[in-house]
């Protein structure tokens, strides 16, 4: 750990005196970058930030669930479904009943603050984690076969409130929301680019999107994040066959 290490140097440097202001300055250095990361392999570890417990991101997921389910004014027994499948395959049956109870007590709840539980989440994980996680929440609102305006509405709120930027969450939208260009918006680019343009487009988006960057526990960010790489491939290809590169 950072203290010891720190405590071992400021003795040899200083003798008792520079030991004991060594460790003080590597548990404080330890407290910023290991509080909440298991095994050391969390996403929520990142240094000189405050971290999320899964407990509390799981809590948090929960409510931002039920605030794209109600919003368009309605709860929708799939999209109900979708996020109970969810809890299912990721935690097994007990615990996902368990789970489901207090989201039922969240769905009920007259108003939950999107904009504090966004930036509580914005503050303590990564970009990458916010892009799978706003993936997620539009498989919710597509999981009634369409995704409506006031979901989308809603859903570019919670990106903005999650300083996800326009470009991908327009990347992410045409995952969902079909149009005749939609492989160019997921990669983030205008129909007009050349072909070293596209190329080096989804060079970019591959390695933003890769499976990779996600590492931590919770099954929906991770499943998200290969549906979304899946997702950049496919438009890649779409536009080689469209275009006849090679």
């Amino acid at each position: 750990m950072i203290k010891w290490a720190a405590a071992f140097i400021g003795f040899f440097i200083r003798g008792i005196a520079g030991a004991v202001v060594g460790f003080v300055l590597g548990s404080f250095l330890d407290s910023l970058g290991g509080s909440g990361s298991r095994g050391g392999g969390s996403v929520f570890s990142d240094f000189a930030r405050p971290s999320v417990s899964p407990a509390d991101f799981e809590l948090n997921l929960l409510s931002l669930c039920s605030i794209v389910i109600k919003a368009d004014g309605q709860v929708s027994q799939r999209e109900l479904d979708y996020v109970r499948q969810y809890f299912l395959s990721t935690y097994g049956k007990e615990k996902a009943n368990a789970i489901f109870r207090t989201f039922n007590d969240v769905i009920k709840k007259r108003e939950v603050s999107a904009q504090r539980i966004c930036n509580y989440l914005a503050q303590r994980t990564r970009y990458e984690v916010r892009l799978q996680l706003l993936h997620f929440l539009f498989g919710i609102a597509q999981a009634d076969g369409q995704v409506s305006k006031a979901e989308v509405d809603k859903l570019k709120e919670l990106a903005g409130y999650l300083r996800v930027g326009q470009y991908d969450f327009e990347s992410i939208m045409a995952m969902f929301i079909k149009s005749a260009d939609n492989a160019y918006k997921i990669l983030e680019i205008e129909k007009t680019a050349t072909d070293d343009e596209v190329k080096k487009a989804y060079r970019k988006m591959a390695k933003k999107y890769h499976p990779d960057k996600v590492v931590m526990e919770n099954e929906a960010i991770k499943r998200g994040a290969e549906e979304k790489f899946k997702e950049v491939q496919k438009a890649y290809e779409t536009i080689q066959q469209e275009r006849g590169m090679s």
